[in-house]
């Protein structure tokens, strides 16, 4: 039914070794894949995704680091998410719904991506009913994440998140500024520098 598999693009390679460690993939389903993922190429400070739009895509990051984020009223810049290569990054709400979002996704650095739009993602669970269960898990692991962020916004000082982020993403943090750092965990930057300060000399 679909072309030989036996060779892929490097960024499709990556995803189909990224989905392949949930569920082995056979050559059929590793076809799929390469038929409908379309990569791109973004450049810094580029955006492929806007408030006000509707989420249009599943993406994936082959390279590079993107942010998601959103902009309050009194335009300050409140990070959601970061991710870099073998991470998923987009408004799920817009992208299940249809309905128009209230987070940017932009890139920090020059990107690749794999990209899905949300009927090809449906065909994949109708045609290869793997993916739903592989896409599954990938979703319950992210839902789990974020409950637990919220729980540590609500209960932890400011500096017991810059250390859970120190021990969580040690290798983000030579590719993101303090200032995203400190919007992420949700101080100051003035307060980060304090808080590095502190446990420098500690």
């Amino acid at each position: 039914m679909y072309k030989n598999p036996s060779k892929f693009n490097s960024e499709i390679a990556t995803l189909i070794k990224h989905l392949s460690e949930i569920l082995p993939l056979n050559d059929n389903e590793k076809a799929i894949i390469e038929e409908l993922f379309v990569p791109r190429r973004i450049k810094r400070r580029q955006f492929i995704h806007h408030e006000g739009d509707v989420c249009k895509y599943a993406n994936f990051v082959v390279q590079g680091c993107l942010k998601m984020y959103m902009v309050d009223k009194d335009a300050k810049e409140h990070n959601l998410q970061f991710a870099i290569e073998n991470n998923w990054i987009g408004d799920l709400g817009s992208f299940h719904s249809g309905e128009p979002s209230k987070l940017y996704v932009e890139a920090i650095e020059n990107s690749i991506i794999l990209q899905i739009t949300k009927e090809n993602l449906y065909r994949l669970y109708d045609e290869f009913p793997k993916f739903n269960k592989v896409f599954r898990i990938m979703k319950e692991n992210q839902i789990v994440e974020y409950q637990k962020r919220i729980l540590q916004n609500i209960s932890s000082t400011g500096e017991e998140r810059y250390l859970d982020f120190l021990n969580r993403y040690p290798h983000l943090l030579n590719r993101i500024s303090n200032v995203q750092i400190a919007s992420y965990l949700g101080v100051t930057p003035v307060f980060l520098s304090m808080i590095r300060k502190k446990l420098a000399q500690s």
